[in-house]
C-alpha cells in the first residue's frame, strides 16, 4: 500500500448552529481544509453522517455535498456507521489513496442534531430495536449498566467518573470550537441532573451541531505541500454484539480493544509510543473504559488513572486535548473527523493553550452505539 498523510483540516464551531443548515457546516469545514492544504482539487469525498434522515430529512448527502461544494463531477458517497461515521470516513478515504485509486480525498463528517427532531428516537436507532429500544433503554441507561457493572467490579468510584469530565472542560476551556468551554467541579458533575443513575447530565456528552473534514494525500503529494508533514502510520476497526445483554462482560469494550490492536500492528507502535489521544466520551465511564481497552492502564485501573491526573494535559498520556465529546460537543458524524483535526492541529503544535508538549504521535479512537463499532487510526509527525 502508499503511505498516506493529511495535508489540511477544517472544522466548524460546535454548538447550537441556528442561522446554518446541514449543507452550509459542513461546505465551512470542507472549505477550511481546503484553504489549509492549498490544493485546487479533489478526487473524492467520503462524508461521514449517521442519520441526516432523521434530524433534518436530507439523505442523498455525498451528492448534495460535493454539490454544494462545488465539486459535484467527483465521487461522493456517505458513510454510516453510527457515532463512528467520521471516523469510517477517514478509514475509507484512507483505503482509496492507499490502493492508488486516488492521490488527493476530502473526508468528513457533519450533523445537525438541534433542529428540532427528537433526538432520542434517532440516536437510539443505533441500539438494538427489539431487545433494548422496545423496553424502554437509549443510551444513557446503556452506559449507565455499563458504568454500575465497571464500579461493582472494579471498584471505580462516582468521583473518578466526574473527574473525566472536569479534566475534559478544563481542555475545552482553551478550545474555540467547543461548545461548552466552560469549567467545572466534582461536585457539579455529582450534583446535576440525573439521567441515567449514576450518570448525570454533566456525565454526557450533548446535542451538537457541527461538521469537521480532513484532506488525505499520497505521500509524493504531501511532500510538496507547505503543511508540516503528518502520516497515518495505521488504522483499525472492529464490531462487537449490539446489544449489551449477549456480551461476555459489559464492562469490557470488545471492539475497541479489537480496533487498537490491528491500528497498533499497522503502525508498528505500542500504547506507551502514544502521545495524545482522542477518544470517545459520550458518556463519563466511556471514556474509563477505552484508556483500558487501549493499553493505556491496565484493566480495572481507568478511574484511579484518572484521579491522578494521568489523562490531563500534562500527564502521562493527555486524553481528549480538544475537551473530548462531553465540553468541544458531538455532533454525531463529525466527531471521528473532528479527533483526527484535533490530533493534527496538536502534531503541528498549532493547539495554543491546550497544547500537548513533544506530540509526535497521536492517537484518534471513535465508537458507534454501546461499543457495537470503534475505528483507531494514529498519526506521526514525519521530519
Amino acid at each position: 500500500m502508499r503511505e498516506v498523510a493529511v495535508i489540511g483540516v477544517g472544522m466548524t464551531k460546535f454548538g447550537e448552529l441556528w442561522a446554518q443548515s446541514l449543507r452550509d457546516i459542513f461546505v465551512e469545514a470542507a472549505l477550511k481544509a481546503i484553504d489549509d492544504a492549498h490544493v485546487d482539487r479533489v478526487d473524492s469525498m467520503y462524508v461521514g453522517s449517521m442519520t441526516p434522515g432523521l434530524f433534518v430529512g436530507q439523505e442523498h448527502i455525498g451528492a448534495l455535498m460535493a454539490d454544494y461544494l462545488g465539486t459535484s463531477s467527483i465521487p461522493a458517497v456517505r458513510v454510516e456507521s453510527a457515532c463512528c461515521s467520521g471516523g469510517m470516513a477517514v478509514r475509507l478515504g484512507f483505503f482509496e489513496i492507499a490502493s492508488g485509486h486516488s492521490d488527493i480525498v476530502l473526508v468528513g463528517g457533519v450533523e445537525k442534531m438541534s433542529d428540532g427532531a427528537d433526538v432520542t428516537y434517532a440516536l437510539a436507532t443505533a441500539a438494538d430495536q427489539e431487545y433494548e429500544v422496545y423496553h424502554g433503554v437509549t443510551f444513557p441507561g446503556l452506559y449507565a449498566m455499563i458504568a454500575r457493572a465497571h464500579m461493582h467490579e472494579y471498584g471505580t468510584t462516582r468521583k473518578q467518573l466526574a473527574m473525566v469530565s472536569v479534566k475534559n472542560h478544563h481542555n475545552g476551556s482553551f478550545n474555540p470550537n467547543a461548545q461548552f468551554p466552560s469549567e467545572i467541579t466534582v461536585e457539579q458533575v455529582i450534583n446535576a441532573t440525573m439521567v441515567a443513575d449514576p450518570l448525570t447530565v454533566l456525565d454526557s456528552s450533548p446535542v451538537s451541531d457541527g461538521a469537521a473534514c480532513v484532506i488525505l494525500a499520497s505521500m509524493d503529494v504531501a511532500k510538496k505541500m507547505q503543511n508540516p508533514l503528518i502520516k497515518i502510520l495505521g488504522t483499525g476497526a472492529a464490531t462487537d454484539t449490539l446489544a449489551l445483554h449477549t456480551r461476555e462482560d459489559i464492562a469490557t469494550l470488545k471492539a475497541v480493544k479489537l480496533s487498537a490492536k490491528a491500528a497498533y500492528d499497522m503502525a508498528k507502535v505500542m500504547p506507551s509510543d502514544i502521545n495524545l489521544a482522542e477518544v470517545h466520551d459520550c458518556f463519563s465511564i466511556a471514556e474509563i473504559c477505552i484508556i483500558e481497552e487501549l493499553g493505556f492502564v491496565d484493566k480495572g485501573k481507568g478511574g484511579p488513572f484518572t484521579e491522578q491526573g494521568r489523562t490531563a494535559l500534562e500527564g502521562l498520556i493527555p486524553v481528549n486535548p480538544s475537551g473530548g465529546l462531553k465540553s468541544k460537543g458531538h455532533p454525531v458524524g463529525a466527531t471521528g473527523a473532528a479527533q483526527a483535526v484535533e490530533v493534527v492541529e496538536q502534531l503541528r503544535g498549532a493547539a495554543g493553550k491546550r497544547q500537548v508538549k513533544n506530540a509526535r504521535i497521536g492517537m484518534t479512537q471513535n465508537m458507534g452505539g454501546s461499543g457495537a463499532s470503534s475505528v483507531v487510526h494514529i498519526f506521526a509527525l514525519q521530519k
